[in-house]
């Protein structure tokens, strides 16, 4: 399985957030959002820097200059050979029709033999190039995606809380598959492309320069033909990218939730949905087609112009014995050689400007702000006692609004600290400030002495152990997942950490026991279930700062009662932060904090806070009542 690059024992995941325009609600990172990525509709414009991404992609073939250059070699030599068959029918022309009305068998036979060898020996090369350039393309495209991939885990927490989890999808598969397609359809005919074009033109100079110049009648046709075309499919390319990938975030969301369109019966209009979106990417996708397949029917009548200017202008020389019919022949060929390379690399523009429309939406990624970077003298933090104290932290999603408002408290070393206040208070922000999800805009946070931002991120989050209210669990077997919290760890450890949290007894109950493979998100778990495989992972991780975000908010009265203890077990000397909106699985904490409105309301014992009779009392009584 995949190791996460952060705290293995962090407990990610939930509901996939939409892109908003708005700041996330105070208290928890995402919130409701607006229709996606880019809006309805998606980008009209070309893309931003067509000639900065070409050179950009270009940058990744370096790994493959060798390739690349045995790739050029045979170009080269299939070109040579290429160019030298239209020369070869004159040839074999003049050899037919002699000034004598005789036939030269022995030269037209030597001449038919170098005619089907060199088409050998170009049907050859031409499967050489092809094989390698797949080769090379896959190699590039499979060191782009592992960069993406490897780009989305530095990135910070609040990108993904205000994207669509299945548009950023979109960009790792089909937009990087577009590439790839473009890379291995347009390298290869870039090159034989300009050096077929370069000797078919020199040879037709050498043969007839006034032929050359009746030929040359096309070269503007095919100019603006290709401009015309290629500035309407760049922008309808990178719509039709920007539309796929809306679709996929919308199928994404539907998977993810279909429980919750099952239950409030949702079915049609996500169907409607759904309809409208893929008839938007039709549109699309049917214009940028129709334009893109105008370029090689316009291209032919082109060809046929220059094909009957050429047959024109040489019959007319011919008649006045200014050249012979071999001549001509020859020059035939070479103009289609010569028409040809222009039609390809015509074309070839236009396919590219699909993989660059493809590219560009990846490297908008690879360009994201990362986590802010570790302070050039960073410390391991190694053997934490756990002493954690927050003074005066301020942080807001936006430098107009502040969430976290001046908050100051101090947690003693193995001791245990509850946060509780109404939703959207800004408790789970206090948590993401602590474990770096977020950084302070104001204040400071202190792990044993020392601002927590003097600490290297990862000893940082090794210290933690997370079991947030959203549990996730990943494709494998229940012992894969579980070892997210410890990849070392023996199976005798993960027995023993399962057996703390009471999920030993429901896992032996399993087809495979520990072996089990489970679905995405543990879908074949009850969410209880997953909650106790949440709580083990984190035991696993043995973190010296244990935070429980709702931990048992998923467990019923009586499994809560049972690993109650075990949880106590595990917090003892450990410092811990528990969120709860059970009142009652706090009240032994050694501090309370009643956050309201980003401030800290109250604080104290749940015995000093009930004798207060304040926010915590009326909270206290309006559930036992």
């Amino acid at each position: 399985m995949p190791q996460p690059n952060s705290n293995p024992a962090v407990n990610g995941g939930g509901a996939p957030s939409q892109e908003v325009n708005v700041p996330p609600m105070a208290g928890r990172p995402g919130g409701p959002g607006g229709p996606g990525f880019g809006g309805r509709g998606g980008p009209k414009q070309k893309p931003k820097n067509f000639k900065g991404t070409l050179f950009r992609l270009w940058g990744y073939l370096s790994g493959e200059r060798k390739q690349l250059g045995i790739v050029f070699g045979f170009i080269l030599i299939d070109s040579a050979i290429m160019l030298l068959g239209p020369y070869l029918i004159g040839v074999a022309v003049n050899a037919m029709v002699g000034g004598d009305n005789t036939v030269d068998f022995k030269l037209l036979h030597i001449v038919l033999i170098a005619l089907a060898a060199a088409y050998v020996a170009d049907a050859s090369l031409s499967f050489l190039q092809g094989w390698m350039m797949a080769g090379i393309s896959q190699r590039i495209v499979s060191r782009l995606r592992r960069t993406l991939f490897q780009k989305l885990q530095r990135l910070p927490l609040v990108y993904f809380d205000t994207r669509r989890h299945g548009e950023l999808m979109s960009r790792l598969s089909n937009d990087i598959d577009n590439v790839s397609t473009s890379v291995s359809q347009t390298a290869a005919q870039l090159m034989s492309g300009s050096i077929a074009l370069l000797g078919s033109l020199i040879m037709m100079l050498v043969l007839s320069p006034l032929l050359t110049l009746a030929s040359l009648i096309t070269v503007p046709l095919v100019f603006l033909l290709a401009k015309t075309i290629t500035k309407r499919t760049s922008a309808l390319f990178k719509n039709q990218q920007a539309q796929l990938g809306r679709l996929n975030g919308q199928i994404e969301e539907t998977i993810t939730g279909f429980q919750v369109v099952k239950a409030f019966n949702y079915e049609e209009p996500s169907i409607a949905d759904f309809r409208k979106d893929n008839d938007e990417l039709c549109k699309v996708s049917t214009k940028a087609q129709i334009w893109s397949g105008f370029m090689m029917p316009l291209l032919s009548v082109i060809s046929n112009i220059g094909f009957a200017a050429v047959a024109i202008v040489g019959g007319v020389m011919a008649v006045k014995g200014m050249i012979t019919v071999g001549v001509i022949a020859s020059f035939l060929s070479y103009s289609r050689q010569f028409v040809r390379p222009m039609m390809d690399l015509a074309n070839t523009y236009n396919v590219l400007q699909s993989g660059i429309a493809g590219a560009e939406r990846v490297f908008e990624v690879l360009d994201e702000n990362e986590e802010v970077e570790d302070r050039p003298h960073a410390i391991e933090l190694t053997n934490p006692k756990g002493e954690v104290v927050f003074e005066n932290v301020q942080f807001g999603y936006r430098s107009d609004v502040q969430i976290l408002k001046g908050i100051s408290f101090k947690a003693e070393a193995g001791s245990s600290t509850a946060l509780v206040g109404p939703t959207g208070a800004g408790k789970t922000t206090v948590i993401n400030m602590l474990s770096r999800f977020y950084d302070v805009t104001g204040g400071r946070i202190l792990i044993d002495g020392s601002d927590i931002r003097d600490y290297t991120r990862d000893s940082l989050r090794r210290s933690f152990g997370i079991v947030l209210q959203d549990t996730y669990l990943f494709s494998g077997t229940v012992k894969e997942n579980l070892k997210y919290g410890n990849p070392n760890a023996t199976d005798e450890e993960v027995r023993r950490a399962a057996r703390t949290a009471g999920a030993d007894g429901f896992i032996r109950r399993l087809p495979q026991q520990y072996d089990t493979p489970l679905t995405e998100n543990g879908g074949n778990l009850s969410q209880g279930q997953r909650q106790l495989l949440a709580i083990a992972r984190a035991i696993l991780a043995e973190p010296s700062i244990l935070i429980l975000d709702e931990a048992t908010s998923s467990i019923d009265t009586r499994t809560e009662l049972r690993i109650q203890a075990a949880m106590l077990q595990m917090m003892e000397g450990r410092t811990s932060f528990i969120i709860a909106h059970r009142l009652s699985t706090i009240q032994n904490a050694d501090t309370i904090l009643v956050i309201d409105k980003g401030t800290i309301a109250e604080q104290g014992s749940h015995h000093e806070l009930m004798e207060k009779e304040g926010i915590y009392y009326g909270m206290h009584r309006n559930l036992t009542v």
